[in-house]
This record gives C-alpha cells, sequence and structure tokens, in this order.
C-alpha cells in the first residue's frame, strides 16, 4: 500500500479492503490532547460511509491550518456520522493518560447512532468493546476515516480549550491549548498549576513538589 501524501491526503484503501470482507458501517476512531500539560484528552468516532468522496481533502489534522480544519470539521458533522469522547485532567491522573485515551474513544464510539462493524484505530490501541478493531499505526495520516476522526477530536478540544483560557487568563491557554510550549511553562513557573492542569504530569508534578500547588479559579467557564 502507498502511503497517502500530502498532496492527495488519507486514503479509503482500507475502507475499500474491510467492506469487500462484509463490512458496512466502518468507523475511524482517533483522539487529541495526549500530550498537553492542562485540559482534557478528547476522541471522536467518525462514520463516513458513502458520502467522503464530496468532502474534499481530509488528512491528519495536524497537517492542516485552523481554519481549513473548521471548514472540514463543519462538513463532517453535517455530512457524517458522529461521536465524541471527552476526558477531563481529573480523570487523567486518575487513570494515566493511555487509559483516559481509551476511555475517551469508547466513549465516542457509544455516542454513535448506530452499531458498528469495524473500527479503525489510531495506534496500537485496543478498546474493551464488542466487534472488530483495526489498530492503524500513523492511521491519521493512511484512512480517510480516522483522519475525519483526528478533525473532529482537534477541533472540539481547541474550543474547549479556548473556552478555558476565559477562566484561567494567565497561562495562555487559547494559543497554546495547554501543550508544553515555552509560553505555558514560563506561566506555570510564575503562576503555578491551576485546577485544570494535569498534577501527574511531570512538569506539573515537579512544581507540586517544590510548593506552588494548584490554584483554584472563580468559574471553569463550561
Amino acid at each position: 500500500m502507498t502511503t497517502p501524501g500530502k498532496s492527495t491526503g488519507a486514503s479509503l484503501y482500507l475502507e475499500q479492503r474491510l467492506a469487500r470482507s462484509g463490512c458496512k458501517r466502518i468507523c475511524g476512531v482517533d483522539e487529541a490532547g495526549r500530550g498537553p500539560l492542562a485540559g482534557p484528552v478528547v476522541a471522536a468516532a467518525v462514520i463516513l460511509a458513502g458520502r467522503s468522496r464530496r468532502l474534499g481533502l481530509i488528512q491528519d489534522s495536524k497537517q492542516l491550518s485552523p481554519k481549513k480544519r473548521e471548514l472540514l470539521f463543519h462538513k463532517l458533522m453535517a455530512d457524517c456520522e458522529v461521536g465524541v469522547g471527552v476526558v477531563g485532567e481529573a480523570q487523567i491522573d486518575r487513570i494515566n493518560i493511555l487509559q483516559a485515551t481509551i476511555e475517551a474513544m469508547e466513549q465516542a464510539v457509544r455516542a454513535l447512532p448506530g452499531a458498528v462493524d469495524c473500527l479503525l484505530i489510531d495506534g496500537p490501541i485496543r478498546l474493551s468493546l464488542k466487534g472488530r478493531q483495526v489498530p492503524v499505526v500513523k492511521g491519521d495520516r493512511i484512512s480517510r476515516s480516522i483522519a475525519a476522526a483526528s478533525i473532529i477530536a482537534k477541533v472540539t478540544r481547541d474550543r474547549i480549550m479556548r473556552e478555558l483560557d476565559r477562566s484561567f487568563p494567565k497561562y495562555g491557554f487559547a494559543r497554546h491549548k495547554g501543550y508544553p510550549t515555552r509560553r505555558h511553562r514560563q506561566a506555570l513557573a510564575r503562576h503555578g498549576p491551576c485546577e485544570i492542569h494535569r498534577m501527574s504530569f511531570g512538569p506539573v508534578k515537579e512544581l507540586r513538589v517544590n510548593g506552588r500547588e494548584a490554584l483554584p479559579s472563580a468559574s471553569r467557564g463550561l
């Protein structure tokens, strides 16, 4: 199989192969937000069905501009079956980020309006759901269904972080979305962590060990 390039987007090769084996409702699953120091991890499940060809170029959300992601987000929400799962920072700290990602993915699949014949899952991940599952390493670059899920998850999470920025304006969440950028690390060092930071993550945990406890907010805004 040829890995699709940036100009052609993700392909339907895996979906077509599964369709030939009898699968009709094929669902792509992906997440956004495993790496940030703050905020939730968000997963999406998308069934393209026969509508994907009219959506235009679909590829890994990380390869798209914010404007293009938003445009495709609206098209996907209008034309496809979509489920979304969100697991917050407190649960991430309780069960670790991998298990929280799995939980968010399972929420997303369960949120779909109907049953699924096969799941195409980004990365070497298995869900505790019945039915056929195909883990696909770098799946958001290969499968159009997974790429579509990556767009839904990314846009949804970015919107959450922009909203949280209103309650925690000192940290710049609207700009870096909680990822460990230089600006974010500087804000952490200056103000200490806030209540939406992932306290189990190294840079935040280190601050807590050194006496910088989480700062509460007047309102979460969500």
